[in-house]
């Protein structure tokens, strides 16, 4: 911080970038105090009013959270209708409501005091895993007990008050109930304190075309009400009290940005092919299955990366066969005749399913996780593998295995896949024998087995955030040694060219379906690199498409013999920056934004 709000001087904040855009406007402070708990002991003749008491306050809290959902359709909001699922789901899981009754009854304590230790030792655990998305959902959590606490002693639900001027919300945390409380003309951005790329906030803002900061940590302590502010979505900047220059220049910027958007409407619907007519396949990655219209709308051609993780998440029990064969029916239905690839189970050691039980490790991120646990709990698996092949028989379907680090796992996989094959054939169930069978590349030893595994299966995945994760011994979550994760790092190029080689050499499909795909910058080293498929957060298909029709695939070679002979990312970096400079003459926004 640069200066005071005191004082009135401009200072910034720096967060992490969630929604991009430019807005100027208020803040408008929500208040969200903290519920103040008081554990109390209480005499045995208590407990069942106790127990009544929280089950009562649990059951107002589902009656609040599905008259939020009623006000989301009225408002023909979609994409938040999986967060109150989510939230809806907590309300009855063991982990919190049995959890919190036996609590009161074996401490013998007040319903509040029990609720209070439940949550505490469920952040806790949320906060120590690995994986940002799935750490995000520990919001969730918190949400709810935050909305039941206020239940259990009577307190008001927060609610926004009408807004008279264009505001910026500066709050704590933001749930969809607040949410679909705001005045969405004179809103023009989020800032909280909590939060990172995935978690609600950044989720809710991209859907509403609202440029949000969030991850600030004390901003609600640092900004009082009615301070002037401006909010930078696409670099995670918060200006507070800006100078008369400063005001100059972002409104100079808010108006180039907003033309920006509104030429890449023009690129939803064109071919993604480079200038001189080479083909380029731009997918979506998913998430949830609200998510499949709007990456339709933004020119998706299929989907490179189906997270298959959502179904298992903040439940008793894990999907069963045939609700996992409606789920992908859905997301086929909305890309076809386009592929959707499929990635089985990525959970495990650092990332929850409810409903598969595994000890505590050391070091969950090297753990039995991800296809390890499949293997381990073939059963599982094997129901899953029912669910993807019996889909496959009405769409375009590849299936992928996350984590492979060997040929022997490959195999496995494979013998596993035949067995499930017979079974559905003797049971009469239609689905696509010659499927594609594909790995995610995401350990240094499947980069170092590439032209092994190459001759096994049918397509290699590039999953960038792990591999960067791995190659380098980088934790992006610590924020003590974040700075190391380095995209342009010359191994991690290296290691890409090293499979790109690989798949070429053996014939077979190659894609990227990390973050970096859908950074534009970096979408041209792929191309120099040899990538035709990229899979990326469907927001940022309509600007890698215009830079890729911008760019000429005779300058690859060039630019990748270049960017190898690079010795440090600093070098890399520059480098890029120069030959790009060369390709575009003119200024592109792309690579600003």
């Amino acid at each position: 911080m640069n200066g005071s709000a005191k004082t009135k001087e401009q200072f910034c904040l720096q967060g992490v970038a969630a929604s991009p855009g430019i807005a100027i406007g208020e803040v408008y402070l929500l208040d969200r105090q903290r519920i103040s708990v008081v554990e109390q002991q209480i005499g045995p003749e208590h407990l069942d009013a106790e127990v009544a008491a929280f089950s009562a306050a649990v059951e107002l809290t589902r009656l609040q959270l599905e008259q939020v959902q009623e006000q989301l359709r009225q408002n023909c909001q979609q994409e938040p209708f999986h967060i109150i699922d989510t939230q809806l789901l907590i309300l009855r899981d063991p982990l919190l409501y049995e959890a919190t009754i036996a609590r009161i009854r074996q401490l013998q304590i007040n319903a509040a005091g029990a609720l209070k230790q439940v949550l505490q030792e469920l952040l806790r655990t949320f906060e120590g895993i690995a994986d940002e998305y799935l750490r995000e959902r520990g919001s969730d959590v918190e949400l709810v007990g935050e909305r039941i606490l206020r239940n259990l002693q009577g307190h008001e639900q927060p609610r926004v008050a009408r807004l008279e001027r264009r505001s910026v919300i500066v709050a704590h945390d933001l749930s969809p109930a607040d949410t679909c409380q705001l005045d969405r003309v004179q809103v023009v951005a989020f800032v909280t304190d909590l939060g990172g790329r995935t978690s609600h906030t950044a989720i809710l803002a991209r859907s509403l075309d609202i440029p949000a900061v969030v991850g600030l940590e004390r901003v609600t302590q640092q900004l009082p009400a009615g301070a002037p502010v401006i909010i930078d979505g696409s670099s995670g900047l918060l200006i507070a009290y800006p100078t008369a220059e400063t005001l100059r220049q972002y409104l100079e910027k808010k108006r180039r940005y907003e033309f920006y958007q509104k030429q890449l409407q023009v690129y939803r619907d064109l071919p993604a092919c480079t200038r001189d007519g080479a083909s380029i396949r731009l997918q979506a990655n998913l998430e949830f299955l609200q998510e499949a219209e709007p990456a339709r709308r933004n020119g998706a051609e299929g989907v490179g990366l189906l997270r298959t993780e959502f179904m298992y998440m903040a439940r008793q029990q894990p999907p069963d066969e045939e609700e996992q064969l409606q789920a992908y029916r859905q997301i086929l239905a909305s890309f076809r005749p386009d592929p959707v690839t499929i990635r089985t189970l990525d959970v495990g050691g650092d990332k929850f399913a409810s409903g598969i039980c595994l000890a505590d490790e050391a070091n969950p991120a090297m753990g039995l996780r991800s296809i390890r646990l499949s293997l381990w709990e073939q059963r599982l698996l094997r129901q899953q593998l029912r669910a993807i092949l019996r889909a496959s028989a009405e769409g375009p379907v590849r299936l992928m295995f996350p984590m492979i680090s060997g040929l022997s796992e490959v195999r496995q996989c494979r013998a596993l896949l035949d067995e499930v094959m017979a079974e559905l054939r003797l049971e009469g169930h239609p689905f696509d024998a010659r499927l594609p069978v594909g790995i995610m590349v995401e350990t240094p030893s499947a980069v170092f087995l590439a032209d092994v595994l190459a001759e096994e299966v049918d397509f290699f995945s590039i999953g960038t955030n792990d591999l960067i994760q791995y190659c380098l011994a980088v934790d992006r979550s610590n924020e003590h040694v974040a700075y190391l994760y380095e995209p342009f790092h010359p191994a991690i190029l290296r290691a890409l060219t090293r499979v790109a080689d690989a798949a070429h050499q053996a014939g077979i499909g190659l894609s990227v379906c990390g973050e970096m795909a859908g950074e534009p910058m970096f979408s041209i080293v792929l191309l120099a690199l040899g990538y035709r498929e990229l899979s990326m957060n469907s927001s940022g298909i309509s600007r890698v498409k215009k830079l890729v029709r911008q760019w000429d695939s005779h300058s690859n070679s060039v630019l990748r013999e270049t960017l190898l002979r690079q010795k440090t990312a600093a070098d890399v970096l520059r480098c890029l920056q120069q030959q790009l400079a060369s390709a575009f003459p003119e200024a592109v926004p792309e690579l600003d934004y």
